[in-house]
This record gives C-alpha cells, sequence and structure tokens, in this order.
C-alpha cells in the first residue's frame, strides 16, 4: 500500500527538487512496480486484450512483479464489469502433489502442450520461463526442439511470455510474437514515487533531488532500485546544512557498477600530461556542461542542458596516442563505469549474433549508468557502407550501432567514444552531429606534450631525472619511432622509456642515470651488437660528419644537436639527431632545397675523401628523391616546371603527358644535381671543420651539443641556386 501527500501540479517553471512531504511515508515493493512500469504494463494489457501475442525482455528478478501487477489489472476490470477479460494459464513447470515425479523442464513442456492444444478463447498462456526452457547459443536444446513446434501448432493461442536478456533464445521464437517490449531501467518521472520519506531524509534534510539520484539509478529495475533504496532507511538522517549527497552516492555508485564494466580512476588534469587544447575540448564541450546540469535549479533548464548534451565522441589519432585514456578520464569525471569494447571481437559468423553482441553492449551500459561505451578500433565493423570487402554483416552492424544511439532517452547518462586510427574510413552516417557529434583528434604528441608527458612519468616514478636529461628525451623523441610506418613517438613509447629506467633502478641500485641510459631505455628492438672494423668506422664518421657540417654551415637548414657513429634504435650505424623546425607549417624552398643539400652530404663527403662511395647512402638518396620530387611535382617549387602538380587522387599516367613526365623527372633530376654540386663545394671550403669532426667522432663515438659547440664554423651566406642551373 502506497501512502502520499498531495503535491502541487507541476508547472513549466517547476524546480527540480521536491518537498519531502509528497514522497510515500511507506512502500511496498509491488506498487513500486506498478508506479515504475505503468506504461509497460498498460502495453502489455493492451496487446493481450486485442489477443496478441507478447515476449517481454526484462531482468528475471523483475518477471515475478511485473505478473502480479499485471494479474491486478485484469482483477480489477473483471471486478468492474469489463467484458472479454482473459484469464492467465502458467506454464512454470511447478508440479502438484499428484503429478507424477520429473524435473521442471519436462513439466514445463507437458504444461505448454495442454496449454496449446486445450486453449480456449480469451486465456492467456503465461510462461515465466520461456529463456531458461528454451535458451541455447549454438544450437537448439532438446527443450526447444519440443517447445518450438507446440508454440507454432496453434496460431490462435494467446501467449505472454518472458525472457531475461542475458538469455539467448532462438531466433525462429521470436516469429510467434507480435509484440515485444523491453524493460531497461525506470523513468525518472517515477523516482519521486520509488522513494519514502525516511530514505530521502538521508540524502537531505530540505527536500529530495530526482534528478541527481537518477543519474545513478537510471538503469536499474524498480526492484534493485527498492532494494538499494531500503539500505537509505537505516543511515542516519541528515542534518540541515549538512546533506549526505556525496557519500551516499558514492556509496550507490560501487552497487550499480555490474559484472564485466569497470570504475575508472583517471584524472583528465592528473594523470595525462599535455595535449592541452584536447583537454579544452573534453572540459567545456561535455564535462562542464554535465556539471552545470546538476546545478541548475528548474527542470527547464535541465531538459534544456540535456538537450545539448553530445552522445557521441569519436577520438582519432596515430596509435598509442591515448585515446582509450581521454574515454577512461571523461568517466572518471562523470563517476561513470567503462566498457571498452574491441571493434574486431563484436563479429560473429553466425548470423544476427553480431546485432545481438552490440544490443548487450547498450543494454548492459545503461543497466551500469552513468556509463561510457568505448569502442576501441570502430573502423573494424563502422566502414562507410558500400566499401564492404567481408560478409556484409559489417552493413547490418552500423545500422544496430545507429538504431542503439538513437534509441538512449536524452536524460539516461550514456555516452559512446570511438577510437580509430583512420578517421576517413568510418562510415559518415556516425559521423554527422547527433550521434557522434565530435570528432577528436589527438596526434603525435607535441614537444610541449612531450615535456609534460615525461615530467609526468618522471614524478610517479620517482625517478629524478633533471631538466637536462628530460629535454633530452623531448629531442630524441622527435620525428617517427616507425619509420617504415610512419608512426611517431606518442605516450605510449615514453611510459614505456620511463618503466624501463624504473626496471633498471630497481635492478640496479643505480640513483642516476645518463643520456645513455634514456636511449637504450628508449629501444625497444633489441639486436645484435654490429662488430665494426676501424675501417669501416672510419667510413661512417666521413658519412656522418659530412652531413653535419652541412647542417652547421647551410643557411636554412636545421642545426645538428647530436652525432654519433654508434648503431641507433632503428639499426642505423651512425646518425645526425637534428633540432626540430622551429615553423613546421610554414617550411620555405630556401629550407627544403637545404634539406636535400644535407642529406646528400654524407655521400659526397666520402668522394671528397676517401675517392669513393659505399652503399650507405642508400636511405639518404631514397629520401632526397622523394622530397625532390614532392617539391617539383607537389609544391610547383621549380620556377620551369611551373605551378603545375600531380594530384594524390589520380594517377600520375592519367594527369600527364608522356613528354610532361618526362619534363617532371628532369627536373627532380636538375634539382638533385644542383643540390649534389652546392653540397661538394661547400664541403671542399670546410675541409678543416668536416676533418676535426671526423677526427673527434672517431674518438668519442657520440657528440652532444657541447661537443658540438666547440666546433662551429660561421655559416657561409650562398646564395640558392635555381633547380634549372644543373
Amino acid at each position: 500500500m502506497t501512502t502520499t501527500a498531495s503535491s502541487a501540479p507541476e508547472s513549466p517553471a517547476v524546480q527540480r527538487t521536491v518537498s519531502l512531504a509528497s514522497l510515500p511515508l511507506e512502500l511496498q515493493l509491488d506498487d513500486a512496480v506498478e508506479a515504475a512500469c505503468a506504461k509497460d504494463l498498460a502495453f502489455i494489457e493492451e496487446r493481450l486484450l486485442l489477443g496478441q501475442s507478447v515476449l517481454v525482455e526484462c531482468d528475471k528478478e523483475l518477471t515475478l512483479h511485473l505478473l502480479v501487477a499485471l494479474r491486478a489489472r485484469l482483477r480489477r476490470m473483471h471486478a468492474g464489469g469489463a467484458k472479454g477479460v482473459p484469464r492467465l494459464q502458467f506454464v512454470d513447470g511447478r508440479g502438484g502433489p499428484d503429478d507424477p515425479p520429473a524435473g521442471q523442464l519436462t513439466r514445463m513442456i507437458n504444461q505448454l502442450g495442454n496449454a496449446v492444444r486445450g486453449a480456449t478463447e480469451r486465456t492467456v498462456v503465461v510462461m515465466p520461463h520461456l529463456d531458461i526452457l528454451v535458451t541455447t547459443h549454438t544450437g537448439l536444446t532438446l527443450e526447444a526442439r519440443e517447445a518450438i513446434p507446440l508454440l507454432y501448432e496453434n496460431p490462435d493461442v494467446c501467449l505472454l511470455a518472458f525472457r531475461d536478456p542475458s538469455f539467448d533464445v532462438p531466433k525462429v521464437l521470436l516469429g510467434v510474437f507480435s509484440a515485444r517490449r523491453e524493460i531497461v531501467g525506470i523513468a525518472r518521472e517515477a523516482l519521486p514515487r520509488l522513494i519514502t520519506q525516511r530514505e530521502a531524509k538521508a540524502l537531505s534534510s530540505t527536500s529530495f533531488d530526482p534528478f541527481r539520484l537518477y543519474t545513478f539509478c537510471s538503469g536499474l529495475n524498480p526492484v534493485r532500485c527498492r532494494r538499494l533504496f531500503a539500505d537509505l532507511a537505516r543511515r542516519s538522517e541528515a542534518v540541515p546544512g549538512r546533506d549526505h549527497h556525496g557519500a551516499v552516492y558514492a556509496e550507490l555508485r560501487k552497487h550499480t557498477v555490474g559484472d564485466g564494466v569497470e570504475l575508472p580512476n583517471v584524472d583528465l588534469e592528473l594523470d595525462i600530461g599535455g595535449y592541452e587544447e584536447v583537454k579544452a575540448t573534453i572540459r567545456s564541450e561535455l564535462i562542464e556542461l554535465v556539471h552545470r546540469r546538476d546545478q541548475v535549479t528548474s527542470v527547464a533548464d535541465v531538459t534544456a542542458i540535456e538537450e545539448l548534451l553530445p552522445r557521441g565522441v569519436i577520438f582519432y589519432g596515430p596509435p598509442g596516442t591515448g585515446k582509450t585514456y581521454f574515454a577512461k578520464a571523461i568517466a572518471t569525471a562523470l563517476s561513470a563505469t567503462v566498457i571498452v569494447v574491441s571493434g574486431p571481437e563484436l563479429k560473429s559468423k553466425w548470423v544476427g549474433e553480431s546485432e545481438e553482441n552490440l544490443r548487450r553492449i547498450f543494454r548492459q551500459a545503461r543497466q551500469a549508468a552513468p556509463a561510457v561505451i568505448v569502442f576501441d578500433e570502430i573502423d573494424a565493423f563502422a566502414h562507410a557502407r558500400g566499401t564492404y570487402q567481408g560478409s556484409g554483416v559489417e552493413h547490418s552492424m552500423v545500422n544496430q550501432l545507429l538504431t542503439e544511439m538513437d534509441g538512449f532517452r536524452k536524460n539516461e547518462m550514456v555516452f559512446v567514444v570511438g577510437t580509430t586510427n583512420m578517421l576517413e574510413s568510418v562510415d559518415p552516417a556516425l559521423l554527422r552531429p547527433g550521434r557522434f557529434e565530435f570528432l577528436i583528434e589527438v596526434p603525435g604528441p607535441t614537444a610541449d606534450d612531450r615535456q609534460a608527458i615525461c615530467r609526468l612519468y618522471n614524478e610517479r616514478h620517482q625517478l629524478g631525472l633533471t631538466d637536462t636529461l628530460i629535454d633530452h628525451i623531448v629531442k630524441t623523441t622527435e620525428g617517427y619511432a616507425d619509420t617504415v610506418n610512419g608512426l611517431p613517438y606518442a605516450g605510449d613509447h615514453l611510459a614505456a622509456a620511463f618503466r624501463a629506467l624504473k626496471r633498471l633502478r630497481l635492478r640496479t641500485g643505480q640513483t642516476t642515470f645518463v643520456a645513455e641510459d634514456i636511449d637504450r631505455a628508449l629501444q625497444r628492438k633489441q639486436r645484435r651488437p654490429v662488430q665494426l672494423s676501424s675501417h669501416e668506422e672510419h667510413v661512417i664518421a666521413v658519412h656522418e660528419a659530412g652531413h653535419a657540417v652541412l647542417s652547421m654551415v647551410l643557411p636554412g637548414a636545421r642545426r645538428p644537436e647530436k652525432v654519433a657513429i654508434a648503431q641507433d634504435r632503428d639499426g642505423a650505424l651512425g646518425y645526425v639527431l637534428r633540432a626540430a623546425r622551429a615553423r613546421p607549417y610554414a617550411t620555405t624552398a630556401t629550407e627544403l632545397r637545404a634539406e636535400l643539400c644535407v642529406g646528400l652530404g654524407g655521400m659526397e663527403a666520402e668522394r671528397l675523401v676517401l675517392g669513393d662511395v659505399s652503399i650507405g647512402a642508400y636511405g639518404d638518396l631514397q629520401h632526397a628523391t622523394a622530397l625532390a620530387r614532392a617539391m617539383v611535382g607537389g609544391h610547383g617549387m621549380d620556377a620551369e616546371h611551373g605551378p603545375r602538380v600531380v594530384l594524390d587522387d589520380e594517377q600520375v599516367s592519367e594527369q600527364l603527358s608522356q613528354d610532361r613526365r618526362a619534363r617532371l623527372d628532369v627536373a627532380v633530376d636538375a634539382m638533385l644535381l644542383v643540390e649534389q654540386q652546392r653540397a661538394r663545394r661547400l664541403l671542399d671550403e670546410h675541409r678543416a671543420l668536416h676533418a676535426a669532426l671526423v677526427d673527434l667522432l672517431l674518438e668519442k663515438k657520440i657528440l652532444d651539443t657541447a661537443a658540438l659547440a666547440t666546433l662551429r664554423a660561421v655559416p657561409v651566406q650562398t646564395k640558392t641556386p635555381e633547380a634549372n642551373h644543373g
């Protein structure tokens, strides 16, 4: 029995809080189910009165209470003189005292056969445990093989069956039911009828805020809600000025975290270094908006903000940049659970099972709301439709994902985050506003980002690295970690390096580190050390010194910060580490010509000093040829060839005539030849500097900025030659 005090009718300007006096004094569980599921019960009742079979999908613990409420409704109709009110005939496997011994499933089959074959008009056959009787995953059970023909035997029979969503039911059974009803969670407007005055006083002494509480129980069925709320009655009542919201909500949050979900603890500011632009977008467009919703006082304001909340965000960028970590930070800020789903794992070879996997994920998230669903590698199944190469299941999965995202209640706190390395391959239907509303790039970290990430891990692991060593890491990780695949250094690489340093300290007790320790920590590929002869070392020293000298003296070239004739992380036997370009987005033709000249300096140094060239220039020549072709055919930087460029989306043969392709090759060759001659001339002018650098390299093996500073030469002011002067 529910006892409530009267309350004034709501108006457009109604406040979000309600008075404690308007809440029930006492509350029976069946009354709570009736209040929370009134619309669902009305739907079921209406369909049964029309003679339609209904399948109800709900938590198993809710089934009995729904049947009690439905039976009470039908009895009231019958007592009121209504005609044609059906009676309920249960198929639940319960045996009578005179029934022969048998298992419950066997009795259910027998009861079902009798009910179907002896069904009379205005009788509803009720199956509370249809899921248990026919549950299957890869094939039909023996009971299912008997039940399915029975259910199809009499097309006039009216059925009411219940299925827990966690059970698999054969698809063939769904055709028996002309109506289906899924009951997940509760409506927010029903919440004041599900909590008593005494329970609400554990939260606040003045009023009850259903909007705040709903955030943590929107996905629970009314039976589970009542179990949680009943525990509030055993808590001490809040006193004026000392509400218990925080502690109680934290306790509720623990009880609403279901199996298979995670309650993360990732602080957006403290646990993620750098990426200030990404953080600012997350804060302003989502987190602050949700917090604002919790602060406004009127229902109209809450509704207005909920209309603005995005339902989905896609983080895109190269691997290892922390896209999933950002999703967990969002969940932490919202006190939300996280369900991380791998895109490839959702796909199944069984027809319909991939879509069912998606439905299960969304249902699980709604039950554990507030929740963040993270689809890692979303492009694995959400390809642009029409581009599939597989069985076509991806098409159905995209449609199902769109359906699930469009089916959210606006006040449910369920957010969807997709991560991808290839945004261009994601279906455009997902990218439109209203679904994945924000597309946030998480690129490879800049120097400032890497600086912040290094300081974060330095403090977390208590390594005590100096600013000089941190700067060394930042400079060393400029560029690509994987040059073959074009992958930049990311947060994952830095995290692995700091873990390696921590392991080194634990093994050796080493308290301070040097640059060589950093370099070894960054080296992930373990190779057998290459033993060089003195002649090989001399050739490599001449080669690398050629690059270094030109980068010292040539205007527009990036200055060397480290030169070595030791094996690097990629296996090269020598290298020159140069400073990052200060303004990379406005690189000029002069600077690119300087890059060409420096790149050809190693081979020309060998030719000048040794009178011959080695195979060590292979990579240099590849890079120089690609750069020269990009300058001529992509950037229009050759005066004679003109501004005509080769477009990326077409083949060269389709755009250019045979004569023009030949002229393009001539222009590229001329540009390379001019820079080769310039490299030779500059190296000849700075023979003494080159010789000193070679000797120092052979002695030290590795030269840092300080060592190079002793050899600095004044850059030669030479006019950059035109490409057609070759």
